[in-house]
């Protein structure tokens, strides 16, 4: 069996999205959904007829956005993340969100040819943030490799 790497992650925005505090955040969506799309490893996102997810309400805070996707392997993943354009919106995440104090991205593994729900995702964070890094979920500082295959 061969798996796909599912992410989620999820930030408190400072202010609603039409904002000017928000502006840099959502001025730059589409370019760095984009680049996700192209980036070798992508395999999907979780998008609306906008093309991004951030009309979706996960939570019962409308101010908490979510993102998830899904990824050949870890290393795909950790390029497109540390050694891209999305760096970028890293290094400024704090002009736009607060810091949480949950986990606010969670890995796990997934077969392929299955596509998460954002509840699958809410509930690997939740596993994160009760357990620790596990197998069922973890993140880039304690990853666990790809089941082996069957």
């Amino acid at each position: 069996m061969t798996y796909h790497l599912a992410q989620i992650n999820i930030a408190e925005a400072l202010a609603p999205l039409d904002s000017e505090v928000m502006s840099g955040f959502v001025n730059g969506l589409d370019r760095i959904n984009s680049l996700a799309e192209a980036s070798e490893g992508f395999v999907w996102r979780l998008k609306e007829d906008s093309g991004n997810a951030t009309d979706i309400q996960a939570f019962d805070n409308p101010l908490i956005i979510v993102n998830l996707s899904l990824w050949e392997d870890l290393e795909s993943l950790k390029a497109f993340t540390f050694q891209s354009a999305h760096v970028e919106f890293l290094r400024n995440r704090r002009q736009w969100f607060k810091k949480m104090d949950t986990p606010p991205y969670v890995l796990w593994w997934i077969p392929a040819g299955t596509v998460p729900s954002v509840e699958d995702g809410k509930n690997a964070l939740q596993q994160l943030a009760e357990n620790g890094a596990t197998e069922m979920a973890f993140d880039f500082k304690k990853w666990f490799d790809m089941p082996s295959k069957n």
